[in-house]
């Protein structure tokens, strides 16, 4: 479980704080997909960021399992915590299967060198993710869709209990990313894995998710299965207006013509 504690998140400069969103209190559980969701610009990848360890919470704890996340050393996040970005991997003349043994590196030595185990993961996880017939494949000849579920894969293999993705549907059509989130949902509920992401497509989020967290201006963050936040108002609070209509005894979103 990881726990959020009164966080804040943001920047600091050498003159100033600008805090994006405050008083956060929620959890991650296990064996579920969870999708972050809100307007642009309301700070989903700062806190995508700050759970990452990639920058320091401005206020409050991250606890994973009881430790607090500033307490672990890189390695030791490297084990708990697998991430997955939206830019597409800068790596050319290497196949997938190298690539995805690259998740490997928190437990080989100094030089790499994949042992018989490591094999065998690399190639469980290239399994899991549906992308054994393009093991083979140069990295730079894969669609966007492809790629994603390679670094997918390579997040599999380096074996964390954690994976967080940022927009991991981002330039995909419309049914890769389907594809992408019942991957990540089967993933979730198979492996037990905690698989949080963050999403602009709600109405997919609004059929997949486990549950939802959404953050907005108004209340900072809301927790919830899309069921509770529809009969709560919150979906409609966030989704309504300028000719958009939230129907939240469906779950569906309909457009004015």
């Amino acid at each position: 479980m990881i726990t959020l504690e009164n966080l804040s998140i943001g920047y600091t400069t050498k003159h100033s704080r600008k805090i994006v969103a405050e008083g956060i209190n929620a959890t991650l559980n296990s064996s579920e997909l969870t999708c972050l969701i809100g307007p642009n610009g309301i700070g989903k990848s700062t806190l995508l960021r700050t759970l990452s360890a990639f920058q320091p919470p401005l206020e409050g704890s991250i606890t994973i399992d009881g430790k607090r996340l500033e307490t672990l050393t890189d390695k030791e996040v490297s084990r708990l915590i697998g991430v997955v970005l939206t830019t597409k991997p800068d790596v050319q003349n290497i196949t997938v299967t190298e690539l995805v043994g690259l998740g490997r590196s928190p437990y080989t030595g100094f030089w790499g060198t994949l042992n018989e185990n490591d094999r065998e993961i690399v190639e469980d996880s290239i399994t899991k993710t549906g992308i054994t017939h393009l093991a083979g494949r140069m990295i730079q000849t894969l669609s966007d869709g492809e790629r994603q579920k390679v670094m997918i894969a390579k997040a599999l293999a380096q074996q964390t209990p954690v994976i967080y993705l940022d927009e991991p549907t981002a330039f995909l059509d419309y049914p890769s990313k389907v594809d992408m989130l019942m991957l990540l949902r089967q993933l979730a509920h198979e492996t037990g894995k905690t698989i949080f992401l963050s999403t602009h497509d709600l109405e997919l989020a609004l059929q997949l998710a486990d549950r939802l967290w959404l953050l907005s201006a108004a209340t900072q963050l809301e927790v919830g299965t899309p069921e509770e936040l529809a009969e709560s108002g919150s979906l409609s609070r966030f989704i309504d207006g300028k000719g958009i209509h939230f129907h939240p005894e469906t779950l569906t979103i309909s457009v004015d013509k």
